[in-house]
């Protein structure tokens, strides 16, 4: 098993002890991302599209350094403080995925790591191994 971490410096990486992703064989696994800046702080505190949008770049950004592609994504899972929001951040999940189209979940939660956060996303995607 060719196991490969991808850190992209957050500083919670290394104090809760994760990665934000984990390339095992073909298999790119992303952990829980939320809409955070380089400084650790929160992107567009309340804003569901606007995080949404931030969350996924992280998101395929990591892919990326895992050496897979947007359009290797086959899983989504959105964790949502507003179930209600449900309609404004699944435009923004169809846009930015358009034709790749992943099999998404979408749950309400009770709250993030923090009162700014209203969505948070995980990721998994299968690539060509080499």
């Amino acid at each position: 098993m060719d196991r490969r971490r991808v850190a992209m410096g957050a500083e919670w990486e290394s104090t809760v002890g994760y990665s934000r992703a984990v390339r095992v064989d073909d298999r790119i696994l992303v952990a829980g991302t939320t809409a955070t800046d380089e400084s650790g702080d929160p992107v567009a505190p309340g804003d569901p599209a606007t995080q949404t949008r931030h969350a996924l770049e992280t998101v395929v950004g990591a892919v990326r350094e895992a050496g897979g592609r947007r359009e290797d994504v086959v899983r989504t899972r959105l964790y949502v403080t507003d179930a209600d929001d449900w309609e404004t951040i699944g435009e923004v999940h169809r846009e930015f995925f358009g034709d790749v189209r992943p099999a998404a979940s979408m749950v309400e939660v009770s709250g993030l790591i923090g009162p700014e956060y209203v969505v948070e996303i995980e990721a998994e995607a299968v690539v060509a191994d080499g």
